[in-house]
């Protein structure tokens, strides 16, 4: 049975981590969030679509081939964050959202309000972008 959410719920950290409601919450936020990401996808394409390609000025189709290629990268952005999104989902589903991947620590309430998609805790995260630093550097 899936819990009832609170009106004025906020997920923190004096209530048990991860509990029935905390996941439910997130779960919500993570469905809201792929939702309106394929909305927004579904709008781009269609103007894409609509757009008019037999501009017969040459700067006109110019501008609306650099416009068509932004919203097409902004689009693809879309897709990996959907995807991300989907992964999150399963590790609710799994039980292991919420945890670090590579130390099984909480990852915290605040990290995941601000980034529901993160599979490392904060102190993961910065030692692998330290890293990823160090060997771009090489």
């Amino acid at each position: 049975m899936t819990p009832t959410i609170p009106p004025d719920y906020q997920p923190n950290d004096k209530e048990p981590f991860m509990n029935d409601i905390m996941l439910e919450y997130f779960r919500q936020k993570l469905v809201s969030w792929k939702d309106d990401l394929l909305r927004d996808a579904g709008q781009t394409l269609q103007h894409l679509q609509e757009q008019d390609a037999r501009s017969a000025d040459q700067t006109d189709r110019a501008t609306s081939e650099a416009d068509r290629s932004i919203q097409l990268r902004t689009r693809d952005r879309a897709r990996k964050l959907v995807w991300k999104i989907e992964e999150a989902l399963k590790r609710i589903e799994q039980g292991s959202y919420g945890y670090c991947s590579e130390t099984g620590e909480p990852i915290g309430v605040k990290r995941l309000e601000a980034r529901p998609i993160a599979t490392l805790g904060l102190e993961a995260q910065e030692r692998h972008e330290r890293l990823e630093k160090t060997q771009r550097s090489d």
